[in-house]
């Protein structure tokens, strides 16, 4: 039962009532597991392009853009804390005795806090360490005095660098001599190098709003820098996670939870949020990407290639789409029907449902059509090392058909041995390197939230002030919001990827 104080919260976030009663349904019914077919791979689902292939996409693609508007989508919302768990678990657990000192250095793994120190001063963000100190020596002489609680306290919080409490994309993560850079720094940087048109780079960051302003005189402050040295004007944007995309949260008993004050509590609806950012935005081609894949200037050519390569893919089977979409809306001649069928099959990787065969002419051309008039986008599959990641797989669709789909672990029945050795089987994951076509044949954008799967989102347990509750994320941006997207998949090299997840992944050569 909803109180005046409910309802004025509900008007304050834009969720209507039927919203709160379908998500509590979703609560109680929890949401079905993907029906998964098999694991894609190469020749079956994944394309390996040679090296004519990259060449001539890369081609199509420099050929075109200027012809198109192109944005850079970055989701930056999350705080860096994470990154740095290791190092708040060392503040908690450390003190100087020499039984910690020898734990301390027993383990001198990479991801070790030994290793950490040991090679503190390969940071990109030691300089600015040791400026906050009373003077340039000051951090090293803490480090030979083994006052490690000192240093990571100047890194982390307020009174210091305040890390621990900042979003990733403003942090230091590579050197450059005295201007090193953050992962805003670099992304402008691929822009100038990939995703610019007629001298102009756009970009559009999705931030937390805590962080705008931060972001923002960041920008302001690197801009000159960057549009001098690749010869173009950025425009830059932003956007917040939209309040009207949080979920509410239950208790264990599925009833709405609330706080200690009373109050309904509400978490976000995680990264599948932002299809209502990317819903809003006007542009023929957007790249999207993580803020923290990012590497130096050095090691940037094979993501410039590749993707150039992808947007290649793109724009030239989203042509070949709306050629197809043109021609249906004049006729449907059997041996276009055929055609189209073809190309559907093996260019955009669905399937036809059993019936398609029953269907009339008319029916078939209907079906095709719906088919065809979709947003796509094209996502970089790199090969499976272990990192975490969803992965490529076939799919079975509502109409019978199937169709490529990124499937997260948690959307699979891993109780049915059959899925287990699926997922065992599955070769690539996506590291969230997609190029997307949002808009239709007639150069109008699509609606994209009508494109979403609710079926694929799904339920975790937390808890707030010790008590356990069960919350709610929406459908993931590159799996269930895009559920019903054309999708092609395209193998990208493992060097493409390289996130940052601990703050020791700093350290790792590509990173150097």
């Amino acid at each position: 039962m909803l109180n005046t104080s409910d309802t004025k919260l509900l008007k304050q976030k834009g969720i209507s009532l039927q919203e709160i009663e379908q998500q509590i349904d979703n609560f109680k019914k929890g949401f079905p597991f993907l029906s998964i077919k098999k694991s894609a791979s190469i020749d079956d689902g994944i394309l390996k392009l040679e090296t004519t292939e990259i060449e001539k996409y890369s081609s199509y693609y420099e050929q075109e853009k200027e012809k198109i508007a192109i944005l850079k989508f970055v989701p930056a919302s999350g705080a860096a804390s994470r990154m740095f768990k290791k190092l708040f678990e060392f503040i908690d657990q450390y003190n100087d005795s020499p039984e910690a000192y020898e734990r301390f250095t027993s383990d001198k793994s990479f991801q070790s806090m030994y290793y950490f120190f040991k090679h503190l001063d390969s940071f990109a963000f030691y300089g600015d360490l040791k400026k906050t100190g009373k003077n340039d020596q000051e951090v090293e002489e803490k480090l030979l005095k083994k006052q490690f609680i000192d240093i990571l306290s100047i890194l982390l919080y307020a009174d210091g660098l305040n890390y621990g409490n900042l979003p990733k994309g403003l942090l230091k993560f590579h050197s450059y001599g005295k201007n090193n850079r953050t992962p805003v720094e670099e992304h402008l940087s691929e822009a100038g190098l990939y995703a610019n048109s007629l001298g102009i780079a756009k970009l559009h960051f999705t931030v937390s709003p805590e962080f705008m302003d931060g972001f923002q005189n960041h920008i302001l402050e690197i801009l000159p820098f960057f549009e001098e040295k690749y010869k173009v004007k950025y425009q830059i944007e932003f956007s917040v996670q939209k309040s009207k995309t949080d979920t509410i949260a239950v208790d264990l008993n599925n009833q709405a939870f609330r706080d200690s004050s009373d109050n309904l509590v509400f978490r976000p609806g995680g990264h599948g949020a932002l299809i209502e950012n990317l819903n809003e935005l006007d542009a023929d081609l957007i790249f999207v990407k993580n803020i923290d894949n990012v590497v130096p200037d050095k090691l940037k050519s094979d993501t410039v290639t590749y993707k150039k390569a992808l947007a290649g893919v793109l724009l030239h089977y989203q042509q070949q789409s709306f050629n197809y979409l043109n021609q249906l809306e004049s006729t449907c001649s059997d041996s276009l029907l055929i055609e189209i069928e073809e190309f559907l099959q093996t260019k955009l990787f669905s399937t036809l449902p059993e019936s398609y065969a029953d269907f009339d002419r008319k029916a078939k051309s209907s079906f095709l059509f719906s088919k065809l008039n979709r947003p796509i986008r094209v996502c970089g599959m790199v090969k499976n090392e272990g990192e975490p990641g969803g992965g490529p797989f076939w799919a079975q669709n509502t109409d019978g058909s199937q169709s490529l789909q990124i499937v997260e672990s948690s959307q699979i029945n891993l109780t049915n041995p059959n899925f287990q050795e699926m997922l065992a089987a599955s070769t690539h994951f996506n590291p969230v390197d997609l190029v997307c076509g949002i808009k239709n044949y007639f150069g109008e954008k699509f609606d994209l939230t009508q494109f979403v799967d609710p079926n694929t989102g799904f339920i975790t347990e937390k808890s707030l002030n010790g008590k356990t509750l069960k919350a709610m994320e929406l459908p993931g941006l590159w799996n269930g919001a895009m559920a019903n997207w054309n999708t092609i998949f395209v193998e990208v090299p493992i060097s493409t990827f390289n996130p940052v997840k601990t703050v020791n992944d700093l350290l790792r050569e590509q990173h150097q």
